[in-house]
């Protein structure tokens, strides 16, 4: 693990979840507000991208040596009320990440949940955690658009990675062995 690769799924990790916000915010507060259903961790879509927030805010906190007693929020309840949150939320993360060196990776983290229990973890390990509890509860989302209003575009790496590619005037990796 290395703090490039590091810096490097924050940028994935900010890009799949703006992939996913715009097409929900394109679709109105009307559906992202409408019950999906109980069997997500939100039922809506809303709640589900205020929970994405909430938690990098918290970690965020956390990595800081700070734990709030309670999760952030409540979160806005419109999408557009709560871009300029998550913008703000991001910036400060980033700012963390590019204040690091590798030998941070490996700082003990100590802080408590919500319910007051405390933990002792590496820095490293809890950095990749957000990203990961973040993917599952992307491919929630995912899952909720395609039952309201069809497939959303695809934000694994692989897709990431290309864009990125193409942005930069670069044929992908994986066409250019294909040939194509």
């Amino acid at each position: 693990m290395s703090i490039e690769l590091i810096r490097r799924l924050y940028d994935y990790h900010r890009w799949a979840n703006r992939c996913l916000f715009d097409v929900t915010a394109a679709l109105g507060d009307e559906l992202a507000a409408r019950k999906v259903g109980t069997q997500f961790s939100y039922p809506t879509l809303g709640g589900m991208f205020g929970h994405l927030c909430g938690a990098d805010e918290l970690w965020l906190h956390r990595w800081k040596g700070t734990s709030p007693a309670r999760p952030p929020g409540p979160h806005p309840p419109s999408l557009p009320a709560l871009r300029p949150l998550w913008d703000t939320v991001e910036l400060a993360q980033e700012a963390f990440l590019a204040g690091l060196t590798e030998s941070d990776l490996v700082r003990i983290i100590e802080y408590r949940s919500p319910e007051g229990q405390s933990f002792r973890l590496p820095l490293g390990p809890l950095l990749h955690h957000v990203v990961n509890h973040a993917t599952h509860h992307r491919s929630e989302i995912a899952t909720m658009l395609t039952m309201v209003s069809g497939s959303p575009p695809d934000t694994g790496i692989a897709a990431y990675e290309r864009q990125r590619a193409a942005a930069a005037g670069r044929v992908p990796v994986d066409r250019a062995r294909a040939g194509s």
